[in-house]
């Protein structure tokens, strides 16, 4: 148990850590291009469709065939992508870099690969606490890289700090050999239910579809402040460096909320967890955005939406493997991440569109607040207890948790 989870939070720390920074590109990219905002945040935003739509099929390749191999793919696309984002001379060929190929990138190296994993050899009694363990290494990389991506950027130039991340994220290759299932890998596993079925009873059954509205909610609101919140800054006359340093401690101060949430999952309802972290959202935004603008309250801000960033990640993950298993739970949660990337889309696009459009960002903000008091209250109702199969053909039951 503890190879995988060692590995796994290696892995989270080199696909969500660099991911995290790409807000810091945003204006050397377009200042050196001449592009606008939109033209960058809607790049990104394919990016979080195409993590979406590619983490359904790379949850149900990991399922099937084990982690390594969808991980080794994932590495090598992310080196791709990072040197056609460093290289790409049009907003076309930015988009299919930047956006497409590294969405499947992240697809393959992040939260529904490694979460079926440790589904599969961590305890049920110990699941939630383990995928806690695992969103906080993905803090812990935004915390530690973000600085790092910062000064590459300063120290040798946007292009050639995007190739020696290239270089560096291929470290995830090795990392993904100590996830090797070879049960999966020989076909040797046994399920009671096919893909279909398995996919069909999650859409048939209303607390995972709250969850999933709810995972939208997530994904809009964490890629709008995560990519627009340095030039947000920046607009207000704020240094570079402190776009820098609220990112880390949005980082470093989820490493305590992820792994905090993990175990709290393991005492109490998991729904009612959800709604808390959507509802202090909200509360947090909006004291952030009513208080003077100063660096100390860019800090305070991080560090409170950072205790709140990731961590739905556990819970919601944690619930959907109580709900239904875990035979199928990187493909599940791979489609309910679909609904978190979706969300990130529009939270990122919306985000470039609205400042084009308006000259600011109020009304994102606004919109940002709304939707995390609706979140707050869709995951109210949410059962997370485990379906009871009685036959193939029956409509999905809950049942009492042991």
């Amino acid at each position: 148990m503890m190879q995988v989870l060692l590995c796994s939070a290696g892995i989270v720390v080199f696909s969500m850590g660099v991911r995290h920074g790409f807000g810091l590109w945003l204006l050397p990219i377009t200042q050196a291009q001449g592009w606008t905002r939109e033209t960058f945040a809607f790049a990104l935003a394919v990016q979080n469709l195409a993590w979406g739509v590619a983490g359904v099929f790379a949850g149900m390749a990991a399922d099937r065939f084990g982690a390594f191999r969808v991980i080794a793919a994932g590495a090598l696309c992310y080196a791709g992508g990072l040197l056609g984002m460093a290289w790409a001379g049009t907003p076309l060929v930015f988009a299919a870099t930047a956006g497409a190929l590294l969405g499947v990138a992240l697809a393959g190296t992040t939260y529904a690969v490694v979460y079926g994993v440790i589904g599969r050899n961590v305890p049920a009694s110990r699941r939630s606490r383990a995928m806690g363990v695992a969103a906080a290494a993905g803090s812990f990389g935004q915390f530690l890289l973000v600085p790092i991506e910062g000064w590459l950027i300063t120290g040798f130039g946007w292009q050639q700090a995007l190739v020696l991340l290239a270089l560096a994220v291929l470290i995830m290759v090795p990392l993904g050999w100590g996830l090797r299932e070879p049960q999966l890998a020989a076909g040797h596993a046994v399920r009671e239910q096919t893909v279909a079925q398995a996919l069909g009873e999650a859409l048939r059954y209303p607390s995972f579809l709250l969850l999933v509205a709810g995972y939208f909610v997530c994904g809009f609101q964490v890629v709008f402040i995560g990519v627009h919140l340095p030039s947000y800054l920046k607009d207000h006359g704020m240094a570079p460096q402190v776009a820098s340093l609220s990112l880390a401690l949005v980082g470093l101060f989820n490493v305590l909320g992820t792994y905090s949430v993990g175990v709290l999952g393991e005492k109490m309802p998991r729904p009612r967890i959800l709604s808390a972290i959507y509802a202090l959202r909200a509360v947090v935004i909006t004291l952030f955005l009513l208080a003077p603008l100063t660096s100390w309250s860019v800090y305070l801000f991080s560090a409170a939406i950072g205790l709140l960033w990731l961590s739905t990640v556990p819970p919601t993950n944690a619930t959907v493997a109580q709900i239904f298993g875990v035979a199928h739970l990187s493909m599940l949660s791979g489609f309910a991440f679909l609904s978190h990337q979706i969300g990130s889309f529009l939270g990122v696009w919306l985000g470039g569109y609205l400042y084009d459009r308006g000259g600011n960002y109020d009304l994102a903000w606004q919109v940002t607040i709304g939707l995390g008091v609706l979140a707050a209250l869709v995951n109210l109702p949410v059962r997370d207890a485990p379906i009871q199969r009685a036959a193939a053909t029956a409509r999905p039951q809950p049942v009492a948790a042991p």
